[in-house]
């Protein structure tokens, strides 16, 4: 598993709070066997004066700290096909993303999927709570029949998904599967203690 998250640059207030979190969190990640880059355009000498701020010496754990987009110099520029046709589409978008006013998180699974992205404005840090919750649900679901309904909580039920038939979903949970009653009468919302 991994997790990917930009920064527009280094040394921003609210980017900086949160790398320190991230820092912090660290041991969290690594128990869920995710390694966290965090990606900047600025130099190394820049990362790793900012690395400083943040404290992340003293939690590395699974976090690696800021790709360096800004390209070598060159002695003469070069065009946008020369670009394209080198292969540097790549840094092309990974500039785009840590220019951009917003700050990315991209959850991606041992298969090399996208299983989450999710878009923040500069001016809101990111919660790593609720990054570390959807990492759970995000594990539990992939290995097991289930889905994490509206605020779950690791220890908390879940959901028996929809597309399992009721015998079969009586021998995978032996802790038993309950139903919600709703109005309709409908018996679709289908409930079993976390595997």
């Amino acid at each position: 598993w991994g997790i990917l998250f930009s920064h527009p640059r280094d040394f921003t207030p609210v980017c900086t709070t949160e790398l320190g979190r991230a820092a912090k969190l660290a041991s969290e990640f690594s128990k869920r066997n995710v390694k966290m880059i965090a990606l900047s355009i600025d130099s190394v000498q820049d990362h790793l004066s900012w690395s400083k701020v943040w404290g992340v010496g003293r939690h590395w754990g699974s976090l690696r700290c800021c790709l360096t987009l800004k390209p070598p110099p060159r002695k003469r520029r070069s065009s946008r096909a020369e670009h394209i046709q080198q292969g540097c589409w790549t840094n092309i978008f990974c500039l785009a993303l840590t220019l951009s006013p917003f700050a990315q998180v991209f959850v991606f699974g041992p298969d090399k999927k996208l299983k989450l992205s999710i878009l923040y404005p500069a001016t809101t840090g990111r919660n790593f709570d609720e990054i570390l919750r959807v990492v759970d649900s995000l594990q539990l679901t992939a290995y097991k029949k289930v889905a994490t309904p509206v605020d779950w909580k690791p220890g908390d039920s879940v959901m028996v998904v929809p597309t399992l038939p009721d015998d079969e979903a009586k021998k995978l949970f032996p802790k038993g599967v309950f139903t919600k009653d709703l109005p309709s009468g409908k018996k679709y919302l289908r409930y079993t203690p976390q595997p």
